[in-house]
This record gives structure tokens, C-alpha cells and sequence, in this order.
């Protein structure tokens, strides 16, 4: 149950909602109890046992209660049945009605309330997932599956909403519907009471035996869920590669024997589920045929009960069974929403790797220096980067260079603090970068990466995620510094042409383009190009190369280079080899030397 205490959390804002349920639950509970004894009276009349009693009776206290509503029952049929017995049956059936409508109105009441909390909570609770989603760091995805994650904010959700938060109708109303119940059919008979109750701990055994293994079953499904759904992620990203290599039957194999196993996994965890309702209710009816036999005995042999009485009884007794039911279905389901309670919580109180200290400053400007001094990283248990020092000074353009491997992309990770170093210090104007706020450090960076990372949404859409209040005509200027107005502007709705899912309904130079209006548009001063033309053709890369010397005027750049072309007038070159610098100098410089760089030059010279 402590899953369940750390959900309920996200009731607290929706309070009202709960006691107004609870409210309606209460008179639902007290109005069902009275619409089984309201059908005592019109026994009476049809059967004609209504003792007949000309005087009102006196109340005497609680200890003699039962005779009391008895003996006025009796005198208010007497009063009635005075001008007719129909008119004392219609008033009963009247009555009657009157009991289960009420306890109808209220019911749906009841529901009405909770309706608001129940979607309250499941809206509060995808909305923090996503943002704590958002907020963990990269590091933390690096080792997750992306449909894993897909599957708890959703499947797993809402598994929560119809376990834990199903629970909320049934906490007070079948329990309350139970107490009453039970108290009036204690009114009517203390001793067949007792007989029933002797049975009722041997039903809670053997329903709680069924229970058990329900979290672990639970536990199963869900993972396998995340698994089916992250290859399905990776088939549509990853859709021409599949069939560029007639990999089809690859995946859909593996595709297959995930559902094999789900099919496995929710045959055996529904089948255990719908054990519950058939075998509860199987006890109950063993529970009233007993009390029947019993009942009948005390009526026909004992002549103890009341023939009409024994009926509200059984009545009564059978009522019990609905919420007996509701109550054993429900603690199965929690013991689901356990298993799917534990997973979404798994993300909420994840603890970040990568965040501000206590007493962290915002960063407003750049002044002199970008600065990374004998930094050392590895992600798991190789370094990928040794005692690495580079010093960018202001308006000054790096390129970092080398073979695949050797580095360079994870500078441009440290830098923006998508990780943190393991030894050594970066610094922005000597102030380290993990004493500012991540936002202010990152309002001061702009990124172009490798892949040109579009969202589904218009192009202006994909530039506002930069600078949100720009103006269409900032949106156009920064379009045109990058090469990109030239063919947006013959999109068939100009800047509000959408793009399609990862910018698809655009070519690789135009998508590049694009990204790099966005960093524009930011107008950071600091910018970070990761490798951003090294995927493009040859006309392509000349225009986004274009796009990127007029970006870069002016700013400070640190660009991570794999065509040794596009660098050449860069203020200074560092050559990485297995995360050291093995060489850094001006382009002819380095040459010049016919070391590394220059293998490197003649190696893409001679492709």
C-alpha cells in the first residue's frame, strides 16, 4: 500500500471532489439498506401479518429501537389501512421507489464527483512524468529503452487510474452499503447474523490465496508492454534501413515473439483476475443457500422469525454480495496498479544526476573565455577523454577534429552539460559552468547537430522553440542568414508549411538549414556545431557551409568537424586522437607540420 499513500498525493488538489463523493457514497450506501426494509411493510400488507395498532407507540430508548420502527410501522399501516388496504399498498410501493430512486440519484452522484478526481489525478500525473521525462538528464536514456519510458506514461497510468483510483468509488460506498446492511440485519435477527458471519473468513482466505501472485504477473505484462512498443519505436525510425536491407521478417520476428510472450504473460494474469468475481460469488451463493437452510429452519420449525422479515433478510444478506464482490475485484486490482504504481514512481523519484546546486547564479552575458582544463570523462568504464585543456577566447573560432572515437562529440555533451565531467573544470568567463543554472548556460549556447533534429510542426513552429515571442520578420532574417528562405519561401504555405514527423517532407541540406535558422534566431553567443554538414551532399553542404561562416560571424564557435573542407579558416584546429590532443594550430600550420592532420587531409583529399 505504500505505492498507493505516494499516488493518493495527487488527490490532495481535488479534495473537494472526494467528500462530496464520499457525501453521496454515504446516502447511496443508507439508501440502498433502506430500499431492501422498505419492502418489509409491503410484505406485510400482502400478507396480511401487520399487527393492527390504533395508538402511536412512545419511544423508550435505544435498547428497545427494532420495536419501536416495528410498532410505528405497524400503526402507520394501521392509519392507512384505515381508508383501504390499496391505498396502504400504494403508499408502500410509493415508498419503495421512492428508497431506490434516491438511492440511484445519489449513486450517480457519487460518480459524477469522482469523475473530476479520478481524470484530476491521471492529468497531474502524466504531466509530471513528462516533465521529469524532460528534466532527466541524457545519461539516463542512454540506458533506457524510449518505448519503456512510452509505456509507463501511458499504459502504466492507466492502469493506475482503473486500480488504485477505482478504489476511491469503493472505499467508502461498499463498505458503507456492507454496514448498513449488516446493522439492519442484525435489527432483524442477531443469531442468523452471527451464523453468517462464521463463513466470511473462509471466503477472505481463499480469495486473498487467489490475489497473490497478481503483482509479479502484473509486473511481467508491463515490462513486455515497454519492450513491444520500443521495437515498434525503433521500426518506424528506423523504417528504410529495414527494408533497404529486406530485414522485414527480422523484426517482425522479434516483433512476434514479444506478443508471444505478452499473449503468455495476460493470459495467466486475466485468467487469475477473472477468477475472483465467479469465485466470490460462488461463496456468497454457498453463503445464502446455508443462510437459507438455517433461515428457513428458525421460520418453519423454530417459528423464531417472521416469514416476511426472513425475505427482507435474505434480501438483505444478497445485497452484501455486490459490494463483497466489488471489494475482492478491487483488492486485485490494486495489486496490479502496485506493480504499475511502482514503475511510473520509478521515473518521478528518479533523482538526477545533472542538476543546480542550492546556491547556483544565473549566467546573463559572455565576456572573455570558454575554457576546459585537464577534464577527464568516460561514460562507463573507459575515459574517453584524458586530462583534455582548450581555451576558446571570445569571437574566436575551434575546430576539433579526428577519427571517429576520438572525442569530439563528447566536448560538445560537456560543454552543454548534457553530462558532467568526472575530473577537471569548464569554465565560462573563469565562473565553472556547475555553478549556473542550466537554463542561463544553456541560454547562452546554440546547437546545430549532426542529425537535423525537426519537430512534426510548421517551420515557424520549429523556430519558436528558440526565441518563443519572435516576430515573423525576425523568423524570415533568420532564414535568410542560413540559406533557407530561398525554399521556404516556395513551401506551398511559406512558414506555416508543416514539416512532417522528423522533418521527412524535406531534403537532409534543407532540414540542416533549418536548424541552423533555429540557432540563429536564438542569437546565443556561444555556438556548438556537431559535425553539421557531415551527412549533407555536395551542394547542400556548400550552402549549409555558407549559412554557417555568416552565423558564426561574430560569435564564439567551438565546431566539431568531420570534413576537413569546412574548417580550414577556423582561428585554431585541435587535432583529438583516443581523447588527447595530439596537434592544434592554424590549418596551414598544421600542414605544414605533416602529422596527424595532415594524414587526415590527405585521407578525405585522396576519397
Amino acid at each position: 500500500m505504500n505505492y498507493f499513500k505516494k499516488i493518493m498525493r495527487y488527490a490532495l488538489p481535488y479534495k473537494t471532489y472526494a467528500w462530496l463523493n464520499i457525501i453521496s457514497n454515504v446516502f447511496y450506501a443508507l439508501f440502498g439498506t433502506l430500499a431492501m426494509v422498505s419492502l418489509f411493510p409491503m410484505l406485510s400488507v400482502l400478507f396480511d401479518k401487520t399487527k393492527q395498532l390504533q395508538v402511536e407507540p412512545e419511544w423508550t430508548g435505544i435498547a428497545n429501537a427494532k420495536d419501536y420502527a416495528e410498532n410505528y410501522l405497524n400503526y402507520f399501516v394501521t392509519e392507512k389501512a384505515s381508508n383501504g388496504p390499496e391505498e396502504a399498498l400504494l403508499f408502500m410501493v410509493i415508498l419503495v421507489i421512492a428508497m431506490f430512486l434516491l438511492k440511484n440519484l445519489f449513486g450517480y452522484l457519487a460518480m459524477f464527483f469522482i469523475t473530476f478526481l479520478r481524470n484530476g489525478v491521471l492529468k497531474d500525473l502524466r504531466n509530471d512524468l513528462y516533465k521529469k521525462t524532460v528534466d532527466l538528464p541524457v545519461s539516463f536514456y542512454s540506458e533506457k529503452r524510449k518505448g519503456d519510458t512510452i509505456a509507463r506514461i501511458t499504459t502504466d497510468v492507466h492502469e493506475i487510474q482503473h486500480s488504485f483510483l477505482s478504489l476511491l468509488e469503493l472505499i467508502v460506498r461498499e463498505p458503507l452499503t456492507i454496514l448498513f446492511a449488516i446493522i439492519a440485519m442484525l435489527l432483524i435477527s442477531v443469531k442468523l447474523t452471527i451464523f453468517v458471519f462464521i463463513f466470511i473468513p473462509i471466503s477472505g482466505l481463499i480469495i486473498s490465496w487467489i490475489g497473490k501472485s497478481l503483482k509479479a504477473q502484473s509486473e511481467r505484462v508491463q515490462r513486455e508492454q515497454g519492450f513491444f512498443l520500443s521495437i515498434l519505436d525503433e521500426t518506424l525510425g528506423g523504417l528504410k534501413i529495414i527494408k533497404g536491407f529486406n530485414a522485414e521478417n527480422i523484426f517482425y520476428n522479434r516483433f512476434k515473439d514479444s506478443t508471444t510472450r505478452l499473449f503468455k504473460f495476460s493470459n495467466t494474469l486475466l485468467n487469475r483476475q477473472n477468477l475472483a468475481s465467479p469465485t466470490s460469488e460462488f461463496l456468497g451463493i454457498v453463503t445464502i443457500a446455508v443462510l437459507l437452510w438455517y433461515g428457513g429452519h428458525m421460520v418453519l420449525v423454530e417459528g423464531t422469525l417472521p416469514a416476511e422479515m426472513f425475505i427482507v433478510y435474505m434480501a438483505l444478506a444478497y445485497q452484501i454480495l455486490t459490494p463483497a464482490k466489488a471489494i475482492s475485484k478491487a483488492s486485485y486490482s490494486v495489486k496490479k496498479g502496485n506493480a504499475a504504481a511502482e514503475r511510473v514512481l520509478e521515473i518521478l523519484e528518479t533523482e538526477s544526476a545533472i542538476k543546480d546546486k542550492p546556491n547556483a547564479q544565473i549566467k546573463e552575458g559572455f565576456e572573455s573565455e570558454l575554457s576546459l582544463t585537464n577534464i577527464s570523462f568516460k561514460y562507463e568504464d573507459d575515459y574517453v577523454l584524458k586530462n583534455f585543456t582548450l581555451h576558446v577566447p571570445k569571437g574566436h573560432t575551434v575546430a576539433l577534429v579526428g577519427q571517429s572515437g576520438s572525442g569530439k562529440s563528447t566536448i560538445a555533451n560537456l560543454i552543454t552539460r548534457f553530462y558532467d565531467v568526472n575530473e577537471g573544470t569548464i569554465n565560462i568567463d573563469g565562473q565553472n559552468i556547475k555553478d549556473i543554472t542550466q537554463k542561463s548556460l544553456r541560454d547562452l549556447l546554440g546547437l546545430v547537430t549532426q542529425d537535423s533534429i525537426l519537430f512534426n510542426d510548421t517551420v515557424i513552429g520549429n523556430l519558436l522553440v528558440a526565441k518563443p515571442e519572435a516576430t515573423d520578420t525576425e523568423i524570415i532574417e533568420a532564414l535568410k542568414i542560413a540559406n533557407a528562405w530561398e525554399f521556404v519561401a516556395t513551401l506551398p504555405k511559406g512558414i506555416d508549411t508543416n514539416v512532417g514527423d522528423s522533418g521527412n517532407k524535406l531534403s537532409g541540406g534543407q532540414k540542416q538549414r533549418i536548424s541552423i535558422a533555429r540557432a540563429v534566431l536564438k542569437n546565443p553567443p556561444i555556438m556548438i556545431l556537431d559535425e553539421a554538414t557531415s551527412a549533407l551532399d555536395t551542394e547542400s553542404e556548400r550552402l549549409v557551409q555558407d549559412a554557417l561562416e555568416k552565423m558564426m560571424q561574430h560569435r564564439t564557435s567551438v565546431v566539431i568537424a568531420h570534413r576537413l573542407s569546412t574548417i580550414q579558416n577556423a582561428d585554431t584546429i585541435v587535432v583529438l586522437s583516443k581523447g588527447e590532443i595530439v596537434e592544434q594550430g592554424k590549418h596551414q600550420d598544421l600542414l605544414a607540420q605533416k602529422g596527424v592532420y595532415f594524414s587526415l587531409v590527405e585521407m578525405q583529399s585522396f576519397a
